[in-house]
């Protein structure tokens, strides 16, 4: 299971992405531990409100927990994860909200702690919790067997390509995979043994080194979008100073931009955009699908959760009618066996829970299944999207080498014709 976490602030702005249903299919607050408030972000303001009487500014916890995409774990799996994760991070006790969201066939569940110790009025300190969750990471794959990425098992051996939330984020808008432009950037820096070389290298994949307006290199994309390039090498802001030298003097992001848009001819913008349209026109009828399924497995979940609710309560009033009342119930405490009944029928409640619970995993599943099955058509579609405009990009790099080319050569050919012209030299 991967294990992500941060401290933070801005509780409001958690709260409104945690509770997206249009970037999830599903969305459920399974828990509200210490918190007055009922919703989520009544929670996270009241954490915020809490910490102004101290000097924390980073006054949540957020963590996700992504098993791996055919794992079916249930919700008492999840919880087990958290509550291990909250005794080793030294957050017992404090407030904390569990949430679970569902997108592109897989589940993952986020959990949020307030920092804020309400009685001693400090923050809890959480030292070296990348390297703690880390740990807890490699013992819950060897738990449920699974296979252990190279990452976890091995530091050292992290995918380079993997990428963070800003990075995702930053590729939906523009469409690019971040893992092919991470993995085509460190190709390129390894193959360069200086600048001038490396900017070449990126050039002939359609990419573009340029001095930031807050860091010294960035890479540009041929759609302009801007990248800071030590995050694409996963690689230290003073390394790459090391091994680039310093940025003055190179051009700048807007003289980059007008370079890229030169080389942009209006033919390739019309491929690429035909390209968009295309895969557009094809995913429709995919992502119609998916949205009449989302609905359709949300009003099922609805379904089953208002059964479970009637059965819950109709289950709890047969259980409190069997407890004797009046004298009856008098005697019965004095003798010992009300509490017999209370224990019995608090027993029964909780069988009653376990089964419930089996019934939405149940469906989960099932649902869960029939989504995967959807989703591998969309993947094999954005697969082939992807290789397209990698061989749009390939594409305009041959053209603006043609261009460079046709300009050389007018070039020499002026020189030759002034030499004709001026006769042989002495």
């Amino acid at each position: 299971m991967i294990l992500k976490g941060s401290q933070r602030g801005s509780g409001g702005n958690l709260a409104t992405h945690l509770m997206r249903t249009d970037d999830n299919e599903h969305v459920a607050v399974h828990e509200m531990r210490g918190f007055a408030g009922e919703t989520l972000r009544d929670a996270f303001k009241e954490a915020e409100a809490i910490s102004r009487g101290t000097r924390c500014r980073q006054y949540l916890f957020s963590l996700s927990l992504n098993p791996p995409a055919e794992a079916r774990l249930p919700v008492s799996d999840f919880i087990d994860a958290i509550d291990t994760i909250e005794t080793r991070l030294g957050l017992e006790g404090q407030p904390r909200a569990v949430i679970f969201h569902e997108k592109e066939g897989r589940r993952h569940a986020h959990c949020v702690w307030s920092r804020i110790d309400a009685e001693s009025m400090t923050a809890r300190h959480l030292p070296f919790f990348k390297t703690r969750l880390m740990g807890v990471a490699r013992d819950l794959y060897l738990t449920h067997g699974w296979e252990m990425p190279a990452g976890i098992e091995n530091a050292n051996a992290r995918n380079p390509t993997n990428f963070t939330l800003a990075e995702w984020q930053q590729s939906k808008r523009t469409g690019l995979d971040p893992r092919w432009l991470k993995a085509q950037v460190q190709s390129c820096w390894q193959r360069s043994d200086g600048i001038k070389a490396f900017s070449h290298a990126l050039e002939e994949r359609g990419l573009y080194l340029a001095k930031g307006d807050r860091r010294d290199f960035v890479v540009l994309t041929h759609d302009g979008d801007i990248h800071a390039l030590p995050r694409l090498l996963n690689e230290k802001t003073k390394a790459v100073r090391v091994r680039l030298g310093s940025a003055e003097g190179f051009r700048g992001v807007a003289a980059t931009k007008k370079v890229i848009s030169n080389a942009m001819t209006p033919a390739l913008r019309a491929h690429v955009e035909t390209a968009r349209q295309g895969f557009a026109r094809k995913a429709a009828p995919l992502y119609a699908a998916r949205d009449q399924m989302t609905e359709a497995h949300r009003a099922a979940r609805k379904m089953l959760e208002d059964r479970l609710e009637r059965e819950r309560q109709e289950e709890a009033q047969t259980r409190a009618a069997r407890l004797p009342k009046g004298l009856k119930g008098l005697w019965h405490r004095i003798i010992g066996r009300f509490q017999d009944l209370r224990r019995q029928a608090e027993a029964e409640a909780q069988t009653s829970a376990v089964r419930h619970e089996a019934e939405r995993q149940a469906l989960i599943d099932r649902q869960r299944e029939k989504r995967a099955i959807l989703q591998r058509r969309i993947k094999e579609l954005r697969d082939v999207q992807a290789t397209k405009l990698a061989d749009l990009r390939r594409n305009l790099t041959r053209y603006r080498s043609f261009q460079s080319d046709e300009a050389k050569g007018v070039h020499a050919s002026e020189i030759q014709r002034r030499r004709k012209r001026s006769g042989p030299s002495l």
